[in-house]
């Protein structure tokens, strides 16, 4: 920030991108805490699914860097998809096409958005 200059190359789809993740996951936390029955339930979601998925999306490294097996494997991350479409609109570069990210995203969003409708319809883990 102070010692370099940085420019967003894609502003729109960075915001985009950044906005449809942020709904993502809230609609994650919401299920992750219908189902938790205590508090410490709330933690085993983002330790044991959510931190080996950021890792194995490309957060770090770009998925050509990866042998064959582990970038076919990689494609059904979908952190994948979020990471690469936030790395478009920043730097103007992705592993995956902008349609796919998109798709993505949008199905897992509504996918997420149909089960929170479910589970607060049935009243799972709400009480009376």
């Amino acid at each position: 920030l102070f010692f370099t200059r940085i420019e967003v190359q894609y502003p729109l789809i960075m915001l985009s991108v950044l906005f449809l993740t942020a709904v993502v996951f809230a609609l994650a936390g919401m299920v992750n805490a219908i189902f938790a029955q205590k508090f410490d339930d709330i933690a085993i979601i983002p330790t044991f699914v959510l931190a080996p998925l950021t890792y194995l999306g490309g957060v770090f490294y770009s998925i050509a860097l990866l042998p064959e097996f582990w970038q076919k494997v990689s494609v059904f991350n979908p952190i994948l998809y979020m990471v690469n479409g936030f790395r478009l609109g920043m730097l103007g570069v992705s592993d995956v096409s902008l349609g796919m990210t998109y798709g993505v995203i949008l199905g897992a969003g509504t996918i997420l958005f149909c089960w929170c409708l479910l589970l607060l319809h049935r009243g799972t883990g709400l009480r009376s």
